[in-house]
């Protein structure tokens, strides 16, 4: 993947990228469109990511626009070992030669938006943990917080990135991990525009995925 650095263009794209499972999905926002407009598209190719991933991203963003690209955000799992590495090293690659900023954020944080409401109520406002149970492997969980910005108006915070849990620990309250990768792509994009707004620097650097090990 070689991108002309030699010319300048006016960035004005955002792109979320999100293999963290069997179904990859793509979300753009040009934020010169007075609309607002979200364009989203997802993609049931499990293992064949490694052959089509540059031609599911071209589906909703040609990648003659690519250059113009002002940020990008991905996902860095826990997801599947392969899928995940692709897209977080399409996403490290556009970044470097681009020269835009990236995003990595956790799959789990990107659903807990979507999980939260499901705890009890007298528990919506302590910390709680999204967790996954990993064949052959454990636990594997995340802490989040919901923090209240103003009325109608919340976000949730990661105290902890997913790792890996000791099975003598007692989670609680615990969500269990449920995907639904169109819905996370839009709110892994929502987050790319909000850091967006507020110039948040983020490196590709590191961007890195996250590959459960031992606690």
């Amino acid at each position: 993947m070689t991108i002309n650095k030699s010319k300048k263009y006016e960035p004005c794209y955002l792109l979320a990228l999100h293999s963290s499972s069997e179904t990859f999905g793509v979300a753009v926002l040009d934020y010169r469109d007075p609309t607002n407009t979200k364009r989203n598209a997802t993609f049931p190719i499990g293992k064949n990511l490694s052959n089509k991933i540059f031609s599911c991203v071209e589906k909703v963003l040609p990648s003659k626009a690519w250059k113009k690209l002002g940020r990008i955000a991905v996902s860095i799992g826990p997801g599947g070992f392969t899928g995940t590495r692709l897209s977080v090293v399409m996403a490290r690659t556009l970044s470097e030669q681009i020269g835009c900023q990236l995003d990595g954020i956790s799959s789990f944080k990107l659903m807990a938006p979507r999980l939260v409401q499901f705890l009890e109520i007298s528990d919506q406002e302590s910390p709680f943990w999204i967790i996954k149970e990993l064949p052959r492997r454990g636990t594997i969980g995340g802490r989040y917080q919901v923090k209240y910005i103003h009325e109608n108006n919340n976000e949730i915070i990661e105290l902890n990135k997913p790792h890996l849990i000791k099975k003598s620990n007692h989670l609680r309250p615990a969500l269990l991990a449920k995907e639904d990768i169109s819905k996370d792509t839009i709110e892994l994009l929502d987050i790319c525009e909000q850091r967006h707004r507020n110039n948040q620097p983020s490196s590709w650097e590191n961007v890195l995925p996250i590959y459960p090990t031992s606690p």
